[in-house]
Parts: structure tokens; sequence; C-alpha cells
């Protein structure tokens, strides 16, 4: 799995850092959500696919990982 934001969709609400802070941070200068690990390892998956389906934004995205 690769996770990527759309910083133009973001809007900050935060849910991904409360639901996968092992993944997500937020920017200081506007809480729009960056990626800490673009690639989340396998225990954290499940909290990466909760944490996209919860952004009010829908600004995160998933996409397979080509390696597995």
């Amino acid at each position: 799995m690769r996770v990527t934001v759309d910083a133009e969709r973001c809007i900050g609400s935060g849910m991904c850092v409360l639901t996968a802070g092992e993944v997500f941070d937020q920017r200081q200068d506007d809480g729009r959500a960056i990626i800490l690990r673009p690639e989340p390892p396998a225990g954290t998956r499940d909290s990466v696919r909760e944490a996209a389906d919860l952004c009010p934004a829908a600004a995160i995205v998933l996409s397979a990982d080509r390696r597995a």
C-alpha cells in the first residue's frame, strides 16, 4: 500500500493523525496533513484505511503496493 494526501483537498481536520499518527502528521502553518510513512508497515494498514475512510475531505489516496 502507498499513501498520498491531496493537499488541495485537505481541510486539516486531523482525523488521520488521530487514527494513524504513526503515518500522518499535520503541518504547523496550516494544519494540512503530511505523510510520515508513504509506504506504511503491514501492522498499520488497517488504521491507515480507517483514516482514509474518516477523512471528511476524502484527501487521502491509497494505492496498491506494486511489490506485493
